[in-house]
């Protein structure tokens, strides 16, 4: 399946909620998500299917020259297609020019996502525990570093 990414707006919020909420057992709101299109230190992308239809979501928000990605999503049935790794890719490409890293928590059980973030040139830094509620789990640090706009994995 065909999928474009493109910036967040106003017209995606009702769907990017609906995804935070079959995702996250805390998901953002659709009033959270739509104050992050006015905060000058956050980008949010869609994946859009053929369809218009959001499929996957993910953020990232920067201060000086660290970058954090926020929730990464994808529905269920448009897993396993390449969809998350081509949203974080896209900052990655930015972090490589203009951040001296990028960071993301994970929950420990996710070895799925782990595993991604890992062949991305994540590495687990650290861990915060009881990080994630319902259920209860820790949460593995993962950072990415550059330097000079080069990638030092």
């Amino acid at each position: 399946m065909n999928y474009q990414i493109m910036p967040m707006d106003r017209s995606h919020l009702r769907e990017v909620a609906a995804l935070e909420r079959i995702c996250f057992s805390a998901p953002w709101t659709e009033v959270m998500l739509e104050q992050e299109l006015y905060n000058d230190t956050a980008s949010f992308l869609v994946a859009e299917n053929e369809e218009g239809k959001v499929c996957g979501y993910a953020g990232l928000h920067v201060v000086l020259d660290e970058g954090y990605i926020d929730n990464v999503a994808v529905l269920p049935e448009c897993r396993r297609q390449g969809l998350a790794r081509r949203l974080v890719e896209v900052y990655c490409r930015f972090g490589e020019v203009n951040l001296a890293f990028l960071t993301l928590e994970v929950r420990a059980s996710n070895e799925a996502a782990i595993a991604l973030y890992k062949s991305m040139g994540f590495l687990p830094e650290g861990q915060r525990k009881n990080y994630y509620t319902a259920p209860k789990e820790d949460a593995i640090l993962m950072t990415r570093r550059f330097r000079q706009g080069e990638d030092i994995k």
